[in-house]
């Protein structure tokens, strides 16, 4: 079973360096939806919605991104008319770079729900269990932009590992504002407030997922969308 799916050695290094610019831009513009995630953590452990400033920036930057990629992919399409394994590099790149824009919006959406809470002096028993719904999923984004740029199929079978740990911190994290709100009817508007964000948060794995599952198209040729995890698990192993 193929692990690794390796791009070059066309006849035209131009096609070569397209395609490595593509994939470059793909990263950078993860990195920048990474960075809106340390934001919003830094804020979290330190109470200072000061660190959230530049966040929705960064959302125009990798909302320029998806534009600027999908024109490059749409150029080679019309222009090299790639075929095989190219042709699946464009395909799961071009769903790819809709994945992390969205969730490029829902870090934006996280980040702007931390900066009211501590601006309202809203109670950190509220929000606290955040912070590491946060951690996990800046894990999750980054190991899944590793397995993008590795083209690995293993290290996305580890990331759905990691996303159903993200989906389990995230029934944590309600069940705890549930309680919370049965118990103080004051605190239902701040609790349902951290609820979207966390929903955000879970939401951000599920794109990462979807990342995964395209890296596995591209290396595999197989599409393994609406595929139970224990299945993939098996095929791949």
């Amino acid at each position: 079973m193929t692990e690794e799916l390796k791009f070059g050695g066309h006849i035209s290094r131009q096609f070569d360096e397209e395609l490595d610019e593509i994939r470059s831009r793909v990263l950078k513009m993860g990195s920048l939806v990474e960075e809106q995630l340390e934001k919003t953590l830094t804020a979290l452990r330190e109470m200072s919605p000061a660190s959230i400033s530049g966040v929705s920036k960064l959302d125009r930057k990798v909302n320029k991104m998806e534009m600027k990629i999908d024109e490059e992919c749409t150029q080679i399409l019309a222009k090299r008319q790639p075929a095989a394994g190219d042709l699946r590099l464009i395909i799961a790149t071009s769903k790819s770079v809709r994945d992390l824009e969205r969730a490029g919006d829902e870090a934006e959406k996280v980040a702007h729900m931390v900066k009211r809470a501590l601006e309202n002096d809203t109670s950190p028993n509220l929000y606290k269990g955040l912070q590491d719904l946060v951690e996990q999923v800046e894990e999750l984004l980054h190991a899944t932009l590793d397995t993008y740029a590795r083209m690995e199929t293993r290290s996305a079978v580890h990331n759905m590992r990691l996303d159903q740990a993200v989906d389990a911190e995230y029934g944590r994290v309600i069940f705890r504002l549930v309680e919370i709100m049965k118990n103080d009817s004051d605190s239902v508007s701040d609790a349902l407030d951290v609820m979207w964000a966390a929903r955000s948060l879970e939401r951000i794995g599920d794109h990462c997922i979807n990342i995964c599952e395209n890296v596995i198209y591209l290396v595999e040729g197989e599409d393994v969308r609406h595929t139970k995890f224990k299945e993939i698990e098996d095929q791949l192993s």
